[in-house]
């Protein structure tokens, strides 16, 4: 992507803890809401203030990735949460689990649900019932980027399920993502058909921490370059056009 220094720069976001009053983990989502609402609106605002650094900095495209273990079932449980998806179609194999372990996280999901019975109507709420503060954090990040025009190129199902909160938060957003890839998590899937995004990239990476959207990088870059260089027909004198 063109602009800022030096012709522009794509960048992800350094790990910076979000600040969580209180404790630094989330708790477990079958036991109670995984964070505090004022968690969860903390997380948010890290993502949002790493956002504006990096772009205050000159960079033009910003790209998503993730870390964490479990992290998949989260992001899961709020793939059914905002799409209405079943915990069997959205839950997914993670880093490669066998037959009982997918259908315990399935179960898990499932108990998630019943017992918080998210309502769409609050995405903050549905964000702390479910969500780990990367969650949080990357749905920030997503809006961030949208508030100051510039692109957000996103990874896999994490960064998906935080977008969908995002766009909960604030719908006009979603027209500044970018899907990088789609990711072999089945909810991955169902987050992109609900955010209306067509990814640039399907290799079936499985692999999260930005990998997709790294990959992808240089194919919007090209893109963008051909809609400012490549001539028109009109520009080139073409007159017969086939």
């Amino acid at each position: 992507m063109r602009g800022g220094r030096r012709g522009g720069r794509a960048a992800r976001p350094r790990a910076r803890p979000a600040a969580a009053p209180g404790r630094r983990r989330h708790r477990d989502l079958t036991a109670g809401p995984a964070l505090t609402r004022e968690q969860a609106l903390a997380a948010v605002e890290a993502g949002i203030e790493t956002a504006r650094d990096l772009v205050a900095a000159g960079n033009r495209c910003l790209l998503t990735g993730d870390m964490g273990i479990a992290n998949t079932t989260a992001a899961a449980a709020l793939t059914c949460a905002f799409t209405g998806a079943a915990p069997a179609v959205a839950t997914g194999r993670g880093t490669g689990v066998d037959d009982a372990t997918l259908a315990h996280k399935t179960a898990v999901v499932a108990a998630a649900l019943a017992r918080h019975r998210p309502d769409r109507a609050d995405p903050l709420g549905v964000l702390a019932a479910f969500g780990g503060l990367e969650h949080a954090a990357l749905a920030g990040f997503a809006l961030g980027g949208a508030a100051l025009r510039v692109p957000v190129l996103l990874d896999g199902v994490s960064a998906g399920a935080a977008a969908l909160a995002a766009a909960a938060l604030c719908p006009d957003a979603a027209g500044y993502w970018l899907a990088g890839h789609r990711s072999a998590e089945p909810g991955h899937a169902l987050a992109l058909a609900h955010l209306g995004l067509d990814p640039l990239l399907d290799l079936g990476m499985r692999l999260g921490e930005g990998t997709g959207a790294l990959l992808a990088l240089p194919v919007l870059q090209a893109a963008a370059q051909a809609l400012q260089d490549v001539a028109t027909f009109d520009a080139a004198g073409v007159t017969e056009k086939a």
